[in-house]
């Protein structure tokens, strides 16, 4: 076995992989919800992001260090670390724009993970740089460019806490790549960073669009 940093960047162990596999191999149910301060303002994203059995059960091997076949809050500390600092690389696949801006995200200030019914779930909340109001149309993305994981939403994944009245999110789902793009995604290795514009213009369509909406 050997460290593979998934393009996916969440630095969990993984067997050794090659680029011709198919993508994705990280499977995430996903939630996110916008927090909102007195004022209306935007000030943080909050994801909740669930992986899949696979993945899981491979991520745990050898964390369980008093033996007693449970995993503590504590023993998942050091991987929950591991996860936010590698994130950070990929800029926590989130892209939240205010009126076509692009706001600055900074590092997670509360972050955990936890591991029920053979899965792990990472909590962590992204604070914006500087509180942002939305007056008119704001859009939040969450994808992995390079697909090496997948992020499934539902309609009910998305929230809005504290939002002014009248404020509402609208999930929009990805969209499906032809098979020509795919082929050319699953040449990229796991620590490339960036995407030729090209094809990072392409990959867009994987974004998981949540369209935010107010007076």
């Amino acid at each position: 076995m050997m460290l593979l940093k998934v393009a996916a960047a969440l630095a969990l162990v993984l067997p050794m992989a090659t680029a011709a596999q198919a993508h994705p191999h990280v499977f995430v149910d996903a939630r996110s919800e916008l927090i909102f301060d007195a004022a209306g303002a935007v000030t943080a994203v909050r994801h909740t992001w669930q992986f899949d059995e696979a993945f899981s059960a491979f991520a745990i091997q050898g964390l369980d260090a008093n033996g007693d076949g449970k995993l503590s809050d504590a023993e998942l500390v050091p991987l929950a670390k591991i996860n936010v600092e590698s994130l950070k690389d990929y800029e926590f696949f989130t892209g939240l724009k205010v009126g076509g801006k692009k706001q600055a995200l900074l590092d997670p200030t509360k972050y955990w993970l936890e591991f029920h019914d053979g899965r792990l779930t990472l909590f962590f909340t992204l604070p914006l740089k500087a509180p942002v109001s939305i007056k008119g149309k704001a859009t939040l993305e969450v994808y992995d460019p390079q697909y090496f994981v997948a992020f499934a939403f539902k309609e009910t994944s998305v929230a809005l806490k504290g939002a002014p009245a009248g404020c509402s999110a609208t999930y929009r789902p990805p969209k499906q790549l032809d098979n020509a793009t795919m082929a050319v995604l699953g040449t990229i290795p796991a620590d490339q960073l960036t995407l030729p514009p090209e094809l990072a213009n392409a990959a867009a369509a994987l974004a998981n669009l949540i369209v935010l909406q107010c007076p």
